[in-house]
C-alpha cells in the first residue's frame, strides 16, 4: 500500500523529524497537531494542521483535536468497500494511509509524585482512539506507536513509499498491545486511589508494562522479565542486575521480615527461610539467624526491618551473599558493603502488598488471594493438659509466622525469638521433623526447652514422638486431623503443650 497521506501526534519526539523527512521524501502529506505540529515545522517539514482537515479548531485545552468524523472516517473506510469510497467522496474526505501516534506519559506523571489533577490531564483520549482505529482497519492504515519502530518501517518504506501487508499486521498487534498497557496502568492507579472490584494483584493487572528486563529466568535457556511496579518496593542500589531467582528470593525474604514489628534479620535460600530471629537491634537478630544454618545461609539472600549500620555491614561481609535488603543503609555501611563489588544492595521501600498469587497450570492460570492470616492469642486453642507458658506462647507464634513462609510439609524449631532448624518441603511430615533436628544438631545447637511449629495438621502420632526426642516442650498446628486425639495423647504422655490455630499454611 502507498503511504500518501499521514496522521502524525506524538508525546515522544524521538527520532520523529528524521522518519518525517523520509515519508515526506516519499511524497505523503503529513498532518499534525499541536506540539508535534510546532515541532515538525522547526524540523523543516511541511506538515499542515489537523483544523484543516476537521475545519473545527482544537479545543479544551487540547482535549479536543482529532475526535472527529473527518479524522476516524479517512482511518476506519475500508478501501475494498465501494459504499464505504463513495460515502468518503459524497463528503469530500480523505483517507489517511498510516498513524502515528505515542501517548501522554501516564505512568511517569503518577511515578513523579504529580497532584491528582495533573495525572488525569495525562489520561490519553484521542491517543488510544486513534490508535485503536487504525490497528482495527490494519489492512487499509498503518499504525505506528512506538520510536522504536520507525527504523524498520522506514526500511520498508524503501524507495517506493510504500508498505506491505506483514509488517501493518505487526504494526496492529504492537497497537493494540500498547493500548491494553496504558489501560491497565490507568485502571490500577484509579483502582488504588478509588478502590472497585479488582485487587491490584488480579490477574487483569498481568498485562501490566515489563518493567525490569532480565538476563534469563530461572535457567540460562529460559527467557525472563518482571512485570509490574518493581521500584515501588524496590531500589536496587549497588551491585550485579537481578536475576530471576534474586527476585524471586527477595520476595520471600521481604514477606517474612515484614511479619514482624520488632528488628529482625530473614535470611533465605531457595525461597525457604534457613534462618530467621528477632532481637534488641538487627545486628544480633542477624547474627542469631546465621547460628541456625550458616552453610545454607552461603549464596543466600538476608533481609533486615531496620537500618544497616558499620558493625552489621562489617559482619555481612564474612559471608558471600547474593543480596542484601534494608529500608536504609548508613552512608558508612555503604562504603563498606560496596567493596563487594558484585553483590546486591537493594532498599525496600514499601511494604509489599497482598496481592493475588497468579501461577501458570494446566494450559492456564491458577490465581489465589495471598495467605495473609495473622495468628493471635485468639486464635490459639490449648488441646493438652499443660498450658504453654508465657515464652512458650511468644515462641509458638514467632515459628508459627516463619513456618507460613517454609515450604510444605514444614516444620521449624525455635527458642527465644530464633530459629534453631528447619525441616522444608518434604513429602512426609515426620521426615522434615527429622530434617530439622539433623540442621539444629549440625548447627550445634539445643533443641530443648524449644518449641516446634508445623504448617498443617499432624497425620500420625510419630511427629509428636520425633519432636519430643528433640527436647521441645510446645507445638503448634492448626489441628483438624482424624487421628487428632493421638497427636494430643502423645503430647500428654511426654508432658508437652500443643495449641491448635485452625488455621493452615500450605505453601506449595
Amino acid at each position: 500500500m502507498k503511504i500518501k497521506r499521514v496522521l502524525v501526534s506524538v508525546t515522544d519526539k524521538t527520532g520523529l523529524a528524521e522518519f518525517a523527512t523520509v515519508l515526506e521524501k516519499q511524497g505523503a502529506e503529513i498532518f499534525s497537531t499541536g506540539g508535534t505540529l510546532k515541532a515538525l515545522r522547526e524540523a523543516g517539514i511541511k506538515a499542515k494542521s489537523i483544523t484543516d482537515v476537521t475545519g473545527f479548531p482544537e479545543i479544551l485545552d487540547g482535549r479536543v483535536k482529532t475526535l472527529h468524523p473527518a479524522v476516524f472516517a479517512g482511518i476506519l473506510a475500508k478501501r475494498n468497500l465501494q459504499d464505504h469510497m463513495q460515502q468518503l467522496e459524497k463528503l469530500n474526505l480523505s483517507l489517511f494511509d498510516m498513524v502515528v501516534v505515542n501517548l501522554y506519559r501516564f505512568e511517569e506523571t503518577v511515578a513523579s509524585g504529580a497532584k491528582l489533577d495533573t495525572i488525569v490531564e495525562n489520561i490519553d483520549i484521542g491517543g488510544p482512539s486513534l490508535i485503536r482505529a487504525a490497528a482495527k482497519n490494519y489492512e487499509g492504515c498503518a499504525i505506528v506507536v512506538d520510536p522504536a519502530q520507525y527504523t524498520e518501517i522506514a526500511a520498508e518504506i524503501g524507495n517506493n513509499g510504500e508498505i506491505g501487508l506483514p509488517l501493518m499486521q505487526k504494526l496492529a498487534a504492537k497497537a493494540f498491545q500498547k493500548v491494553a498497557e496504558y489501560d491497565v496502568a490507568i485502571a490500577r492507579f484509579f483502582g488504588d486511589q478509588f478502590g472497585g472490584d479488582r485487587a491490584p494483584g488480579d490477574p487483569l493487572f498481568l498485562a501490566a508494562r515489563r518493567s525490569m528486563e532480565l538476563r534469563y529466568g530461572e535457567n540460562p535457556h529460559q527467557s525472563a522479565g518482571h512485570y509490574g511496579d518493581f521500584k515501588k518496593y524496590f531500589d536496587h542500589l549497588h551491585g550485579k542486575e537481578l536475576s530471576y531467582n534474586n527476585l524471586v528470593d527477595m520476595d520471600a525474604a521481604q514477606r517474612v521480615v515484614q511479619e514482624f514489628e520488632a528488628p529482625a534479620a530473614v535470611i533465605i535460600k531457595h525461597t525457604n527461610p534457613c534462618g530467621v530471629a528477632i532481637a534488641e537491634d538487627v545486628f544480633h537478630a542477624y547474627t542469631e539467624a546465621l547460628k541456625t544454618d550458616s552453610k545454607s545461609a552461603f549464596g543466600g539472600i538476608v533481609a533486615f526491618n531496620r537500618r544497616v549500620e558499620s558493625m552489621l555491614a562489617e559482619e555481612l561481609n564474612r559471608i558471600f551473599l547474593e543480596v542484601v535488603i534494608a529500608p536504609e543503609f548508613s552512608d558508612e555501611s555503604l562504603e563498606i558493603l560496596k567493596k563487594k563489588k558484585d553483590r546486591r544492595l537493594v532498599i525496600s521501600r514499601n511494604k509489599l502488598p497482598d496481592d493475588i498469587q497468579v501461577r501458570s497450570s494446566c494450559g492456564g492460570l491458577l490465581a489465589q488471594t495471598s495467605d495473609d492470616t495473622v495468628v493471635n492469642a485468639n486464635d490459639l486453642k490449648v488441646v493438652t493438659n499443660r498450658r504453654p507458658t508465657e515464652q512458650e506462647l511468644r515462641d509458638l507464634k514467632f515459628a508459627y509466622a516463619v513456618c507460613k513462609h517454609v515450604k510444605s510439609n514444614a516444620i521449624v524449631f525455635a527458642k527465644h525469638g530464633v530459629t534453631l532448624g528447619a525441616g522444608a518441603g518434604q513429602m512426609s511430615r515426620v521426615d522434615s521433623v527429622k530434617i530439622a533436628r539433623m540442621k539444629a544438631a549440625e548447627a550445634g545447637l539445643d533443641l530443648n526447652g524449644s518449641v516446634a511449629a508445623s504448617d498443617a495438621f499432624f497425620p500420625f502420632a510419630d511427629n509428636v514422638e520425633e519432636i519430643a526426642k528433640a527436647g521441645a516442650t510446645a507445638i503448634i498446628q492448626p489441628g483438624g486431623s482424624v487421628r487428632d486425639s493421638e497427636s494430643i495423647e502423645a503430647a500428654n504422655k511426654f508432658n508437652i503443650s500443643m495449641v491448635f490455630t485452625g488455621i493452615r499454611h500450605f505453601k506449595h
